[in-house]
């Protein structure tokens, strides 16, 4: 049995869109329901189509191979690629391949892990070594499951227009991008990952298409939200079935034939969909009922804060998705190691310390959010710590700024170890974005390949979206932002592996190495009990956090000072795991400026 097929019987349906080899030849589908007529063109030969009932055309070719270019041709001559192309003979304009799934998978036996167990590192496959490729970004694999990490969660990498970008404006939702490799590149890359006990999250992006390379608007108009549009283009149109089907069978396909240990659903607030059932609700139902056999983890990116997305049932297991991005965590956090209060950062800044506890204990500073925001009511829905990944940095706090500068050139060194221990021995999932492990501090940039208008169009737009993320720097102006479609600012951008192996790197990554052994060996254990955790933030004074996070009858104690005097803090009862300290701390109920002590229940801390 092929892969394909092996997809297809585990998810009860064939797919909907798209060529798939069979035992007849391959088939071609696509939706086009403004269309009367639509030829295949397969191999170097145009066939007429049939249409179907609902605007659907269909054609099976005997003697088409994997490796053959196609393309749809419309009524009026115009070829385009394929929507659900699985990979390009060149860019999003031209025609697109036919891909043989089948690859031999070396690690067979790998099912996932458990959520619980997650520290995730964030990497963006162009960026992440000097090659750019997925071949290349495997043999770094083996640093992060060396430093501890469990989790690989890489950016976008459906096919976008040009040789470089982010990501996120993908047209060709089914196909690799191009410059990073072939999909089979991208499976072997998958499955080193889990040779070395990594599980391997994919970004997807469900709530529009790129600016470059969509011809739906030319033969599928439905599929879009008439006089509705998202801060990036044309709202879905959840409503139409087909629509539906394209982003659930996308789904599927990543996880089924990719072997992927799930996705992160990004800014499922532009997602808006008024049918009976929610598309998010029956994407993450058929995904979780079609690999059953596996840990499967979806995660989401919403600025509003839905609880509802994150709730258990009544067993504690996940009823819709398993974790959200917290930016709240981050928007305190980022304030109290910069002192930045602008931008995104405005809605926290007053009540500043307040918010962080309420972030430490609940997660969100600003469940169900509304606009403007409000303080929480003291009734919450319980979400447990888990539902929550938190971070100092990612690509877009880091990218959207106006220079692209990570965390470690903006706040003191010691600021950002602390934050760093609080971020690792706090029950929530700790995320990292790539090179933080060892203190890079080469900037990340927002960067594209596009020419012409929408070139400009996206220079102009650069200053607007960097006055949420810190502005400018003092005597610095909009011409002297970098240019997002230079080769430099690409090439700029990408990780500097050589500092792994300088002094300073090899230190920052012993103290990151030793955080997460410590959250493996408590932290995880306790997260991994059954029951509700609850958690308490002790009154304190504006500059320390007193955390309490029980776990039955164990507790977890956090307390930081992370001002630049010496303060009073609550006392804790469990032994010490962990503390940054001066080498003389006296007993008298303070601590000293710039420290962290996390103690745990004594008998669990042996």
């Amino acid at each position: 049995m092929n892969q394909v097929s092996k997809v297809d019987s585990i998810a009860g349906i064939r797919k909907s869109w798209g060529a798939e080899i069979g035992a007849d030849g391959v088939r071609f589908r696509i939706w086009a329901p403004r269309q009367k007529e639509m030829r295949l063109r397969c191999p170097g030969k145009d066939r007429s189509m049939n249409r179907s009932d609902g605007g659907w055309f269909e054609l099976t070719v005997a003697e088409a191979r994997g490796g053959d270019a196609y393309a749809f041709v419309l009524s009026d001559g115009k070829a385009v690629p394929d929507p659900a192309s699985r990979a390009q003979a060149g860019d999003v304009h031209g025609p697109s391949l036919i891909v043989d799934p089948s690859y031999r998978w070396m690690n067979t036996g790998w099912k996932g892990r458990p959520w619980e167990e997650a520290v995730i590192s964030e990497i963006h496959i162009g960026t992440f070594t000097r090659e750019g490729t997925f071949k290349a970004a495997a043999e770094k694999l083996g640093h992060l499951a060396g430093m501890g990490f469990t989790v690989i969660e890489v950016m976008p990498v459906a096919q976008f227009s040009g040789k470089r970008g982010w990501g996120y404006d993908g047209v060709l939702h089914y196909a690799t991008h191009s410059a990073y490799g072939t999909p089979a590149d991208f499976k072997a890359f998958i499955d080193a990952a889990h040779g070395h006990g990594l599980v391997v999250l994919l970004d997807v992006v469900y709530n529009h298409f790129g600016p470059d390379g969509n011809y739906l608007h030319g033969y599928a108009p439905e599929f879009f939200h008439a006089g509705r549009n998202t801060p990036w283009g044309a709202a879905i149109d959840f409503g139409q079935e087909p629509v539906r089907r394209y982003f659930i069978e996308n789904a599927l396909y990543w996880i089924g034939e990719f072997q992927l240990d799930g996705l992160r659903l990004d800014a499922v607030e532009q997602i808006y969909d008024t049918s009976k059932r929610h598309i998010l609700a029956q994407l993450s139902t058929e995904v979780r009922d079609a690999f059953v056999d596996r840990e499967v983890h979806l995660v989401v990116e919403d600025q509003r804060n839905l609880v509802s997305l994150l709730e258990r049932d009544d067993g504690g297991r996940v009823k819709t998705f398993t974790a959200e991005w917290n930016d709240d965590f981050h928007h305190v956090a980022h304030i109290i190691a910069t002192g930045e209060t602008a931008g995104h950062y405005k809605p926290f800044a007053s009540d500043l310390w307040e918010k962080t506890k309420l972030s430490m204990q609940h997660g969100f500073v600003y469940p169900d959010r509304g606009d403007p925001p409000e303080l929480p009511k003291d009734e919450r829905v319980y979400l447990p710590p888990v539902a929550f990944i938190n971070f100092l940095q990612n690509h877009d706090q880091v990218g959207n700024r106006a220079f692209g500068e990570r965390l470690i050139s903006l706040a003191h060194p010691g600021m950002t170890e602390m934050l760093t221990a609080v971020l690792f021995l706090s029950p929530q999932i700790p995320f990292l974005f790539m090179g933080e492990d060892y203190g890079e501090t080469q900037p990340f940039h927002f960067f594209c390949d596009y020419t012409g208008e929408l070139g400009e169009i996206v220079r102009r737009g650069r200053m607007a979206e960097a006055e949420g993320f810190g502005g400018l720097k003092e005597g610095k102006t909009a011409g002297d932002l970098p240019d997002p479609n230079a080769i430099s600012t690409f090439e700029h951008s990408k990780l500097r592996w050589e500092r792994s192996d300088s002094d300073e790197g090899r230190r920052r990554k012993a103290y990151v190495r030793e955080l997460i052994g410590l959250r493996h060996k408590y932290v995880v254990p306790l997260l991994k009990r059954p029951g509700r955790i609850t958690s308490a933030a002790l009154e304190s004074v504006d500059g320390v956090l007193a955390v309490n996070w029980t776990f039955g009858g164990s507790k977890l104690e956090l307390r930081a000072n992370l001002s630049d005097r010496r303060l009073p803090v609550p006392p804790f009862e469990g032994a010490v795991i962990f503390d940054l300290l001066p080498r003389s701390e006296p007993g008298d109920g303070k601590l000293a400026a710039h420290s962290v002590v996390v103690a745990l229940d004594p008998k669990l801390a042996k």
